[in-house]
């Protein structure tokens, strides 16, 4: 079936591509803060043991509304960690780091989110898809606060 949703097909095409980075980053993001959330010791552990829980039950919401754009945008979604692994700009976190490091590597993490989010957004006014672009807003400004935060 033919979308016409008013952005040309190059657009879209552009755009769920973008819009699959940011997937795989938000997916790889989730992925680490869970496993921190699992495995966090030490004096901080309750405090970060919660704070970690909330922002992976954010990001699990959030990759959903990101598939979801990919989606409507008429292109197939990635959901293969082998896709994610091409696709992300995260790295993955070998063994157990201690509880600063995770906090340092889960910033960073955020960071990473916010530079592919602005692309998604650059590109999404480019072709005037303000949907996509309020998406990728949102994504912005939610993991903004959360990196300063």
């Amino acid at each position: 079936m033919q979308v016409e949703i008013g952005i040309s097909a190059q657009d879209r095409k552009q755009l769920a591509d973008e819009l699959s980075k940011l997937l795989a980053d938000s997916y790889t993001l989730y992925l680490k803060t869970h496993n921190f959330h699992w495995n966090v010791t030490g004096p901080m552990f309750q405090t970060l043991h919660i704070m970690f829980e909330e922002h992976y039950t954010e990001l699990a919401t959030a990759v959903d509304l990101i598939a979801e754009r990919i989606r409507a945008l008429g292109h197939p979604a990635p959901g293969s960690y082998a896709a994610y692994a091409k696709l992300s700009s995260i790295p993955e976190t070998d063994g157990v780091p201690d509880a600063l490091e995770m906090v340092k590597q889960l910033v960073e993490g955020h960071e990473a989110v916010i530079r592919t989010a602005r692309n998604v957004v650059t590109l999404a006014e480019q072709a005037r898809d303000q949907a996509t672009a309020d998406l990728g807003t949102q994504r912005l400004q939610l993991h903004e606060k959360t990196a300063w935060m």
